[in-house]
C-alpha cells in the first residue's frame, strides 16, 4: 500500500505541474500585456460571442469579424479610392459585351491546409448560392445564366443582362472550399429543410484562403488565431500597401458590456476593442497617454420616414415643410455630441462617388425662427390654415393652434414611432426634439417608443403607422439600395419600400441604371434619384454618427483608417509590433 502511494503521488505532482503550466500559459495568452514574450499576439475585444462560425449563419457583426479573416472574396474595395479592386482575383475582369461575359483570372493561391484554391471552387460557391438561395447572395447571383472554367485559374461568368453591381455586390461574395463543403452540401440537400440543415452545420475549424485559421474557440472566453501560413496575400503590395499579417497570433476575447472592455483596453489588456465606443467615453480615454481614438465616417443612413400612402404623409408640402422644420444642428450637438455629420441625402458624405452634395437641403443654416417662418410659408402656399397661425400678420412668431388640411379638416393627431432609449438613446432622443419642433406648427404629435422588433413589424410588416425613425448602421457602398428602398415594386409587406414611395420616372431610372455598366453614366443616374428622394422626400436623413475606436499604443501601430473605422481586414495585415 506505501509502494502505492508513492507512486501515485509522483503521478499527481506532475499532472498538478503540467496543469498549473497550462494555465500560466494561458493566462499569459489571455491577459500579460508584457511587451517581450507576447509581443506577437494582438489582442481584440468584442463586446459579444460570435452567433457562428459556419459563414451561411454568422450573419451578426461579431461572426463576421472573425469569419472575414478566414473566408475572402475574388474582389474588395480600395480602403482609400474606395474603389474595386482584385483580391483572390489576380487583376481586373475582362468584360465581354456581345458575349456578355466576364473573365475572371485567379491568384496563385491556396486554402488553409494547403490545398489549392481553384476555379473549381469558384464554380462550387455559386452552386451553392443557387442550390440553397442563400440569403444576401442568391438574389444577387441569380444574374448569373452559367459559370465556365476552362482552367484551373480561369473563371467565365454568363451573365443574363448587364448589371452594374456585379462587381460591388456579386463578386466580392465569400469564396468557399469545395474540399470543406463538398459532403454537408449532399447531406443537407437530402433534408426536409435543405438550407436550414445547412446552416445548422456545426463548423469548428473553417477552411479558407484568408490571413489567419481558426486555432481555438473557447466559448464565451475568446477565439484564438494564428496566422495562416498559405495567405496568398502575404509580402504582395495590393491598393499601395505591403500586407503581412505581421502578426503571428490573433486573440479575440468576449466581454459583456463596454464597461468591461473598456477598462481592459485601459489598462493594456487588449490592444483594441472591434465595437463602436459611446461618445461618453471619449474623454476618459484621451486621458490615457498610452490610448488612441480613432474618428472616422460610417456608410450608414439614419432617417424619418413617412407613410406616404395615406393623410397626411401623403401630401408632399407637408413633408418639405417638416424637413425645414429639423433642426439638424441641434442634433449633431445636443445628440451626437459632435461626433457624427448632418445628412443631407440618402447616401452618406463619406461615399463621396455616389454621394450628391447638392440635394436641397431644408432649411438647413437657418435659425429655430427662420425654419417655423419656412415651414409656415410652405404649407400656407399650400392651403393649410390654422385656428392661430404660427407668425402673426406683423410677422412675429406666436403659439400655432388647430392647423388644419387644405380641405378645411383638422389635422388629426399622429404618432412618430422610435425605438426605445436603451436601444438607442439617439433616436429615441431625435423622435422628442422633432415632436417639440412640430408643435411649434400646431402639429399634434407624440413620440412614441416601442421595442425595436414590434417596430419593424409595424412599419414593414403591418404598414400601421403615421411616421417613424430608424436606421441603417452599415450601407452597402454601392447605392444599388436606392432602389430597393423606393422601387415601387417593393411597396409590399415586409418590402424594403417601407414609405410606400411611389415614382413612375424614378422607378424607370431605378430599374435602368441596375444594368448600367459605365460608371459615370451611372453615377449621374445616381445623383438624379438623390435629387428626386429629395425633393419628394419620403425619407428625411438626419444623421450619420462617426464610428468611434479605440487601440492601445504600448505595443502595436499600423491600423489603417477607412470609411466605418479601423475595424478590417486591411488593419488586421497591417499592424506591427512596435520596435
Amino acid at each position: 500500500m506505501e509502494r502505492k502511494k508513492e507512486s501515485w503521488f509522483p503521478k499527481i505532482g506532475l499532472s498538478f505541474i503540467m496543469l498549473a503550466g497550462f494555465f500560466i500559459l494561458l493566462s499569459g495568452i489571455l491577459t500579460s500585456c508584457g511587451k517581450a514574450s507576447n509581443v506577437q499576439i494582438l489582442k481584440i475585444g468584442l463586446p459579444e460571442e460570435p452567433k457562428s462560425l459556419n459563414v451561411w449563419l454568422g450573419t451578426d457583426a461579431n461572426s463576421r469579424k472573425i469569419l472575414s479573416q478566414i473566408y475572402q472574396p475574388l474582389y474588395t474595395r480600395d480602403p482609400k479610392t474606395l474603389k474595386i479592386i482584385p483580391w483572390l482575383a489576380k487583376e481586373d475582369p475582362v468584360f465581354d459585351e456581345a458575349a456578355m461575359t466576364y473573365t475572371v483570372s485567379l491568384r496563385e493561391a491556396k486554402w488553409s491546409d494547403g490545398s489549392d484554391f481553384t476555379s473549381d471552387d469558384v464554380a462550387f460557391t455559386k452552386q451553392i448560392f443557387f442550390d440553397f438561395k442563400i440569403p444576401r447572395y442568391y438574389s444577387k447571383w441569380k444574374i448569373i445564366k452559367k459559370i465556365e472554367t476552362p482552367d484551373k485559374h480561369t473563371v467565365v461568368f454568363y451573365l443574363k443582362k448587364p448589371s452594374a453591381i456585379f462587381l460591388s455586390r456579386v463578386l466580392t461574395a465569400p469564396m468557399v472550399s469545395r474540399k470543406e463543403w463538398e459532403s454537408v452540401v449532399k447531406q443537407a440537400k437530402q433534408a426536409e429543410k435543405p438550407l436550414r440543415a445547412l446552416q445548422d452545420h456545426l463548423v469548428e475549424k473553417p477552411l479558407g484562403t484568408g490571413p489567419f485559421v481558426l486555432f481555438e474557440n473557447k466559448k464565451g472566453s475568446y477565439l484564438h488565431m494564428k496566422r495562416n501560413p498559405h495567405f496568398f496575400g502575404s509580402k504582395k503590395t495590393i491598393a499601395g500597401l505591403t500586407l503581412g499579417p505581421y502578426v503571428e497570433n490573433l486573440l479575440f476575447k468576449i466581454y459583456g458590456t463596454s464597461d468591461v472592455a473598456i477598462l481592459a483596453l485601459k489598462k493594456g489588456d487588449i490592444d483594441m476593442y472591434w465595437w463602436n465606443i459611446q461618445p461618453g467615453y471619449i474623454k476618459e480615454l484621451k486621458e490615457q497617454k498610452n490610448i488612441r481614438v480613432f474618428l472616422n465616417k460610417k456608410s450608414a443612413l439614419y432617417y424619418m420616414g413617412f407613410n406616404v400612402r395615406k393623410p397626411p404623409f401623403d401630401d408632399v408640402n407637408l413633408r418639405r415643410a417638416i424637413a425645414a422644420l429639423i433642426d439638424k444642428d441641434f442634433i449633431l450637438t445636443r445628440i451626437l455630441e459632435n461626433y457624427g455629420t448632418a445628412m443631407h441625402s440618402i447616401i452618406p458624405s463619406g461615399n463621396h462617388f455616389w454621394h450628391n452634395p447638392d440635394v436641397v437641403k431644408y432649411g438647413y443654416g437657418l435659425s429655430n425662427d427662420d425654419r417655423i417662418k419656412k415651414a409656415y410659408e410652405i404649407l400656407k402656399k399650400a392651403g393649410y390654415t390654422w385656428d392661430v397661425p404660427p407668425v402673426d400678420k406683423t410677422g412675429n412668431l406666436v403659439k400655432a393652434e388647430g392647423i388644419k388640411l387644405p380641405d378645411g379638416t383638422p389635422m388629426e393627431k399622429f404618432m412618430i414611432l422610435t425605438p426605445p432609449s436603451d436601444y438607442d438613446p439617439k433616436r429615441a432622443f431625435a423622435g422628442i426634439m422633432i415632436q417639440e419642433w412640430l408643435k411649434d406648427m400646431g402639429m399634434q404629435v407624440f413620440a412614441r417608443p416601442m421595442a425595436f422588433n414590434s417596430l419593424i413589424d409595424t412599419v414593414k410588416g403591418k404598414r400601421d403607422f403615421n411616421a417613424f425613425i430608424l436606421g441603417y448602421g452599415k450601407l452597402n457602398l454601392d447605392p444599388d439600395y436606392l432602389n430597393a428602398f423606393f422601387n415601387s415594386k417593393n411597396d409590399k409587406p415586409r418590402g424594403w419600400n417601407m414609405s410606400g414611395y411611389k415614382n413612375i420616372e424614378y422607378d424607370k431610372i431605378a430599374n435602368e441604371q441596375r444594368s448600367v455598366v459605365d460608371v459615370d453614366k451611372r453615377k449621374a443616374m445616381i445623383w438624379k434619384m438623390q435629387e428626386m428622394i429629395m425633393q419628394d422626400v419620403p425619407y428625411i436623413p438626419l444623421y450619420n454618427p462617426h464610428i468611434i475606436e479605440a487601440v492601445c499604443t504600448d505595443r502595436f501601430e499600423g491600423w489603417l483608417e477607412k470609411v466605418d473605422g479601423i475595424g478590417n481586414i486591411w488593419s488586421i495585415c497591417l499592424v506591427k509590433p512596435k520596435s
